[in-house]
């Protein structure tokens, strides 16, 4: 099926909804709507927030879990110009805060077992000035005046919002620093959903299914998708590793959504014949390693689909079938540009390592900045190239293969060692169920390599063991001084693993440390100056 694009005039939400027919659309459990049906959600929303006092361009918070609730408020705020702030569910009282006083949000949506985490929120630090709360009669917040979810209100015809305008603020997850709210205009939006429809081959008889939350851009994504296509999305309300399969053949599901941390969770529960009863034919796994994928193949006959995207850009890169175990993330789509660039954004030739930069032909494909922090939004789009930040290889025939996010990078003994490439060893270990490498300082003050690993299930396997695995796997200064075996991991609600918590933990009375072999001065430099070279096994 042909993916075509709107006009660039009808480039926003409320065109994309209007343009859909009486078709099924969207299901949360047992509510079903069509296309009429989020039409009328939107326009009958879009009067509850404007009677509120919302106006174009003014910020809603949204802390709601995957439920109808959450799209109609979304679609409502598109309808009258206002901007959505969709945030973790699993944000406390201080990340509470600092979205309400960054994005400047006059109205809190949230649903009623958050709210007891704005006790520790000091609202008047905020512009918030309502809240409503969903699922609770009585709601009882505080100093700021609060409602149950309101009614919808008779509806009302949409603000004539542009393509630029922004749509959403979504924050990044916040692994490497304070979140950045991500300002994603309406054209994005349009753009996510025909260039994801056109890479997953997308037809209206598809039927979409994910248990990835509504906060970030790729479950929203399957909402565009849908609306593009004509085919239907189902919402889960969270992942399941035992309940995954019965819930994708309860909707009927041909594709699924599926992150890196998911898919060995998957794998590690028992083999069951329930695995290959479904009608699903294709999946996007975006950070999967590549055997992770073709097990999964091979058990589920699922194929998954690896890509490139981020809350900031579009999908821009993607692979193929045929591509499937060469461990690359893919090739640059239609409407995009990538380089891989030195720290002077200066072209690298293919085959060495730098930055991956992009751009999109189309205006407004990409997000607009970051919300209330110009310097961060020049140091991202600076010489007018998004800078995402990962270190990537192009290879020869055009392919990308990551390597590192650049702040993952460890410098050891000189050498520059990838967290990931150390990961996908200790993975490739039939007893490592999830791991994260990561850097510690050393008495040296250098970078020491950390690695922190969950077990499968019933499996045991010494910290020694590991390490011995990794000798003939991995050069030397690569190897991880510091090995801690946990009960898990510390994620994202999309399971994303926030390795500045395991930074910021450090080096613990259960990690075990991996006795040091004698060094010697190996002359490694062309004066003949001696460096700590490759005898340094530590």
């Amino acid at each position: 099926m042909t993916i075509d694009a709107l006009p660039p005039p009808e480039r926003t939400l409320p065109a994309m909804l209007r343009r859909g027919a009486g078709r099924a659309l969207v299901a949360f459990g047992d509510v079903s709507w069509n296309v009429h049906d989020a039409c009328e959600a939107a326009a009958g929303r879009g009067a509850a927030l404007r009677a509120a006092g919302v106006a174009r361009g003014d910020r809603v918070l949204l802390m709601c879990g995957n439920r109808i609730e959450f799209l109609e408020a979304f679609l409502g705020c598109a309808w009258i110009g206002a901007v959505a702030v969709p945030v973790n569910t699993a944000s406390m009282g201080p990340q509470l805060e600092y979205f309400l006083a960054n994005s400047g949000a006059r109205l809190l949506v949230i649903e009623a077992p958050f709210v007891q985490r704005l006790a520790t929120v000091d609202l008047s630090r905020t512009a918030l000035r309502a809240i409503w709360v969903i699922g609770a009669a009585e709601p009882a917040v505080g100093t700021v005046p609060s409602i149950a979810w309101p009614s919808r209100g008779q509806a009302i015809e949409p603000e004539p919002v542009q393509p630029g305008d922004p749509l959403a603020i979504l924050y990044t997850s916040g692994t490497t620093g304070p979140a950045k709210g991500v300002i994603c205009p309406h054209a994005q939006f349009h753009w996510w959903g025909v260039n994801s429809a056109r890479i997953l081959g997308l037809d209206a008889g598809d039927v979409l299914c994910t248990t990835l939350p509504l906060f970030h851009i790729n479950a929203l994504n399957t909402f565009a998708q849908a609306l593009v296509t004509g085919c239907r999305v189902v919402y889960e309300p969270r992942f399941s590793a035992s309940g995954f399969w019965p819930a994708m053949r309860a909707a009927d599901a041909t594709v699924v959504y599926l992150l890196g941390a998911m898919v060995p969770m998957l794998l590690a529960q028992p083999a069951s014949g329930d695995e290959r009863e479904h009608r699903v034919r294709i999946g996007l796994g975006p950070g999967v390693p590549a055997a992770a994928a073709e097990a999964f193949q091979a058990r589920t006959g699922v194929t998954l689909l690896e890509g490139y995207g981020s809350t900031e850009t579009n999908f821009a890169i993607a692979s193929t079938r045929e591509a499937r175990g060469r461990g690359v993330m893919g090739w640059v789509q239609p409407g995009f540009v990538a380089r891989v660039v030195d720290e002077h954004d200066v072209e690298l030739p293919a085959g060495v390592a730098g930055e991956l930069v992009l751009r999109a032909d189309e205006p407004f494909a990409f997000a607009s900045g970051y919300f209330g922090m110009p310097e961060k939004t020049v140091e991202a789009w600076r010489n007018l190239w998004f800078h995402t930040g990962d270190r990537v290889v192009r290879e020869a025939d055009g392919a990308f293969r990551f390597v590192d996010r650049i702040k993952d990078a460890i410098r050891r003994r000189g050498e520059n060692i990838s967290s990931y490439e150390v990961e996908q060893v200790l993975l490739s270990h039939p007893a490592v169920a999830s791991v994260a490498v990561y850097a510690v300082r050393s008495e040296l003050a250098e970078d020491e390599v950390m690695a922190a690993l969950v077990l499968r299930d019933g499996q045991r396997c010494a910290p020694q063991e590991l390490a011995a695995f990794c000798e003939p796997r991995l050069p030397h200064f690569a190897i991880p001084r510091y090995i801690e075996l946990m009960d898990d991991l510390p994620r994202t609600e999309n399971g994303k693993v926030q390795k500045y918590r395991l930074r910021e933990r450090g080096v613990t009375s259960a990690a075990w440390e991996r006795p040091a072999r004698a060094t010697r001065a190996t002359p490694s430099r062309s004066d003949g100056k001696s460096t700590i070279g490759s005898e340094d096994s530590r």
